[in-house]
This record gives structure tokens, C-alpha cells and sequence, in this order.
């Protein structure tokens, strides 16, 4: 019996499977979601639009009874770059962001690897005191550090602001640590039959495949350095040393003057460094370990 070739390729094709349709129940539960969604991003984005109207209103309102203002004007705009001092606190909140997310992720870095990779004694207990006392305000320290440094003559310096910056890096010590106990012992166990020291085995293993997690800590940090004031507002007192913080509270903070339009423009030009940011670490933010380890 001849076999022709179309009965073969139809004999030999598997069944094409069948689309199936989401359930009633399903479809609603889908546009439920769907609702919620839209809902929230509306309830989030309000806030933002008054912000937005307001930073164009001429009469120094914050909130406007009009949905758009009527006589809009770059008025606010103008003014917060008149004399410079926006582009000092920029400068400002930059110089701190930068310098405190860069040795913070370096030193917390350094920490993870000692107690995750390493054995010493304290240990078990040294990393959890630290969570414990770092989850005390931080408001409670303000005393402390401004006694400090005021007998060291180091208020109203930079320099002073990122110093104590530079001591609240537990929370992220606890999350490379993590980060680090699922990276694959075997890993570290072959460079050190390679004969690699202790600082090769940071500098070559780990931190390679920790760069996804220290660009989230470097980003959180940042973002963290620009809106802190607690301690901007104490240590630093002169204009010129102002970051965006303190900055932007001193034009709301008199008691006869309250320029809500410009800390508006301010508080959307601000967000324009942290978004450039997180859009160059965007790609690193979802980057899985296991991923990155297996890599040739």
C-alpha cells in the first residue's frame, strides 16, 4: 500500500493544542484587578498633579480650587534660580549622595563578606546587635552627635554631614549578608584551592557576583542622602552648605513668607538626578545572583 508524503506529515504532527479561554470567574476576578490598579496609580498621581499645578501658579498656592491654574507662568521657576543657591543645594545633596552611597556600598561590602564568608568570634551576635541598635531613631542620636562634633569644631561642614552619614549602613550589612550566604560555597572553595587569599576572594568572587544587590544599595542610599534633613538641618548652618533638604524647608519655614510655588518647582527639579540614577541602574535592579555566577 503506497504512503503518500502528506499522510506522513499528517500522521507524524502532533495535535495542535487548543486555546482555552479564561472563566467568567476568572475574567472577573482579571478586570477586578485591572480596577484596582488604575485606582491606585490615580490615588498616587493626584498628589503629584498638585505639586505640578502648583510649582505653575503665580499666586503662591499650593493648593488650586482649578484643575490647571489659569494664568500659568515659569515665575517659580525663575526665582529658585535666582542668586544660585538651587544649584548649590544640588550641588550639595550630590556631593553627599555620591560620596556616601559609593563608601557605604564599599564598606558594607567589606562587612557582609567578614560575616558571611569569614569566622570569627562575635559573629552570631555582632551583626544583630547592630540591627538592634540601629532600630532606635535616629533622633535620639542628634544630641549626641552635635555634642560631638561641637567640641571638635566640626559644625557646618560637609565633610561632618558625611562622616555621620556614613554610620547607618546595618540594614544593608543584614541584606548583602543574605545576598551572600546564597552565593555557592563551591565558588570560594575553588579559588581557594587556586591559592587565592582572603582579599582576592572579596575583591575577584564575591563582589563580582554582589554588583546586582550593591547597585540597590547604592541607589537606596542615595535616594535616602537627598531626602534626609534631621541631621542636615543640625549640623549644617550656613546657606552655602545647605543640601536639598534644608533647602527646600527654609522656603516654607517663615513665618510670614511661605513660597509654596518654588519648593513646588524645587521638589520636581529634585527628582531629576535621582531618576537619571535609576535610570542607568535600572538594568542591575532585577539581575538575579544564580544568573550572574554561571555566566561564561
Amino acid at each position: 500500500m503506497a504512503v503518500t508524503h502528506g499522510s506522513l506529515s499528517q500522521a507524524g504532527a502532533s495535535p495542535r493544542p487548543r486555546k482555552r479561554g479564561l472563566q467568567p470567574g476568572q475574567m472577573l476576578r482579571l478586570w477586578i484587578s485591572r480596577v484596582i490598579i488604575w485606582a491606585v496609580i490615580i490615588v498616587v498621581l493626584i498628589p503629584m498633579w498638585f505639586v505640578f499645578t502648583a510649582s505653575f501658579d503665580p499666586s503662591n498656592s499650593y493648593i488650586s480650587v482649578s484643575f490647571f491654574p489659569a494664568h500659568a507662568t515659569f515665575a517659580n521657576y525663575r526665582a529658585l534660580f535666582q542668586g544660585g543657591q538651587f544649584l548649590v543645594w544640588v550641588r550639595n545633596s550630590l556631593v553627599v549622595g555620591l560620596t556616601v552611597a559609593i563608601a557605604q556600598s564599599f564598606i558594607t561590602a567589606l562587612s557582609a563578606f567578614a560575616f558571611s564568608k569569614l569566622r570569627f568570634y562575635g559573629r552570631k551576635y555582632g551583626l544583630m546587635v547592630l540591627l538592634l541598635l540601629q532600630m532606635f531613631p535616629n533622633i535620639l542620636s542628634i544630641a549626641a552627635f552635635y555634642s560631638a562634633l561641637a567640641k571638635l569644631n566640626m559644625i557646618d561642614y560637609l565633610g561632618s554631614y558625611i562622616l555621620v552619614m556614613l554610620g547607618a549602613s546595618a540594614f544593608n550589612v543584614w541584606l548583602l549578608k543574605g545576598f551572600m550566604d546564597s552565593i555557592p560555597k563551591e565558588l570560594d572553595e575553588a579559588a581557594l584551592i587556586d591559592g587565592a587569599n582572603t582579599w582576592q576572594r572579596f575583591i575577584r568572587v564575591q563582589l563580582p557576583l554582589c554588583l546586582p544587590m550593591l547597585v540597590v544599595i547604592f541607589f537606596l542610599t542615595i535616594v535616602g542622602a537627598f531626602g534626609e534633613y534631621l541631621f542636615a538641618g543640625t549640623i549644617l548652618q550656613s546657606p552655602s552648605n545647605y543640601t536639598l533638604g534644608v533647602g527646600m524647608y527654609n522656603l516654607i519655614s517663615g513665618q510670614f513668607a511661605k513660597n509654596w510655588g518654588e519648593f513646588a518647582a524645587a521638589a520636581l527639579l529634585s527628582a531629576v538626578p535621582l531618576a537619571a540614577v535609576f535610570a542607568l541602574a535600572q538594568k542591575y535592579l532585577t539581575t538575579g545572583l544564580v544568573a550572574g555566577s554561571v555566566k561564561g
